[in-house]
């Protein structure tokens, strides 16, 4: 009854932010092992942008069984016609925490990673396509070399500072072994794989860590020297889902597993609440998360050091949800969405000295579903970039 009772104050939460009770009462069911019910259908606006090296806003999102790719030259004004990533139709991700991703190789290749879910509920495969500068894209691979009908779930995509193509994923095989050897297993773990030509192969997958969330989506950003850091959702000891970093070297192995947020949040479901991670060049590593802390639900900005968090304060009211982070130069800027009780806005928060002071501004609004915000970079610039049902995929410059 404990239980019962604390999984419904969770519900409460989201429900506070506007999050679907759909999307909390499936992940309720998948942290306790069971199939989801059938239940209406959502809109699925799961969509990643990016800047392309030829100054072009590019958008990566679902079209029934295919990934398709676009293009706006006025900052997503308009867009061209789409392009198919995936030739052979196949089942898509496309939810906010679980959506398609877009990146560029150093010579200019366009890069695509989406989760294609499997016939057993909370099964999948991490998915990726390239496309040569000029070109269409290549036949999708399969990333890792576990093919068990397990979870491959929750990818996230970088490109290092060295011209590697990282990909980073929710994976069960570890859960799945303790299961079958009769043993506890905290949660799912963090697999990573490494290209060195681009995305045209991959090393074989190893494990960053242990005892991840099972469905938050994950961080990855480069680090001052170039290599990759990752920040997710961990269950740590008995049942804290706080955060947890961890760094990849050169050649692809993972660094220790520290922790990162300390707000001890004790909850036996997964929040499907994904952090955010942007480092500066002075070493900075600024994170936007949503945890509970003295029992109150809320999205907190912080600046991450060893053993503790630094300057760590709520953004924006008690519904915000899903927030957002980059950084230019000395320049922060935090976006994210907010139910007012009638309506979603897309709010954001500017800092030009490097997080020490904020100042706020109000983007758009919409009265109909929507996807998680993003903030992204072109040079210098930053740009908010939000899907809407009713009005689009549109850019918002955070001047």
């Amino acid at each position: 009854m404990k239980r019962k009772g604390r999984v419904g104050r969770f519900a409460a939460i989201l429900l506070a932010l506007g999050c679907a009770a759909g999307a909390f009462a499936q992940h309720a069911d998948h942290a306790a092992g069971k199939s989801a019910a059938v239940r209406p259908a959502r809109p699925e606006l799961g969509t990643s942008a990016a800047f392309g090296p030829d100054g072009m806003l590019y958008a990566v999102s679902k079209d029934g069984q295919h990934v398709v790719l676009q293009r706006s030259a006025d900052g997503g004004a308009s867009w061209d016609a789409p392009v198919t990533v995936n030739a052979d139709p196949e089942a898509i991700s496309a939810d906010g925490e679980n959506r398609p991703k877009i990146a560029f190789a150093p010579d200019g290749s366009v890069l695509v990673s989406w989760t294609r879910p499997l016939a057993k509920p909370f099964t999948g495969e991490i998915r990726f396509a390239r496309a040569d500068k000029g070109q269409g894209f290549g036949a999708p691979i399969t990333v890792h070399r576990d093919r068990q009908e397990i979870t491959h779930r929750f990818e996230t995509m970088t490109v290092t500072g060295s011209g590697q193509v990282v990909l980073a994923w929710i994976d069960k095989r570890d859960l799945e072994a303790a299961q079958g050897a009769k043993r506890d297993y905290r949660g799912a773990a963090i697999y990573a794989a490494v290209s060195d030509d681009g995305g045209r192969t991959f090393r074989p997958e190893v494990k960053v860590g242990d005892h991840s969330c099972e469905c938050c989506r994950i961080a990855l950003a480069n680090d001052v020297d170039g290599l990759p850091m990752l920040l997710w959702r961990h269950v740590f000891e008995p049942n804290e889902r706080d955060h947890a970093l961890a760094k990849l070297d050169p050649d692809g192995t993972p660094g220790p597993v520290a922790r990162a947020t300390f707000d001890r949040w004790r909850v036996d479901a997964c929040p499907h609440h994904g952090p955010s991670l942007a480092v500066s060049g002075d070493g900075t590593r600024h994170a936007v998360w949503f945890n509970e802390k003295d029992g109150e639900g809320r999205v907190f900005y912080g600046r991450l050091k060893d053993g503790g968090v630094e300057g760590q304060r709520t953004v924006g009211g008690e519904r915000a949800a899903h927030a957002d982070i980059a950084l230019s130069g000395e320049r922060v800027a935090i976006v994210w969405k907010e139910f007012d009780g009638e309506r979603t806005q897309l709010r954001a928060e500017l800092s030009d000295d490097n997080g020490g002071q904020f100042r706020s501004l109000s983007l758009a609004v919409t009265d109909g579903a929507s996807d998680q915000p993003r903030v992204i970079l072109r040079g210098a610039e930053l740009f908010a970039f939000w899907r809407t049902q009713k009005e689009g995929m549109k850019g918002y410059w955070l001047r």
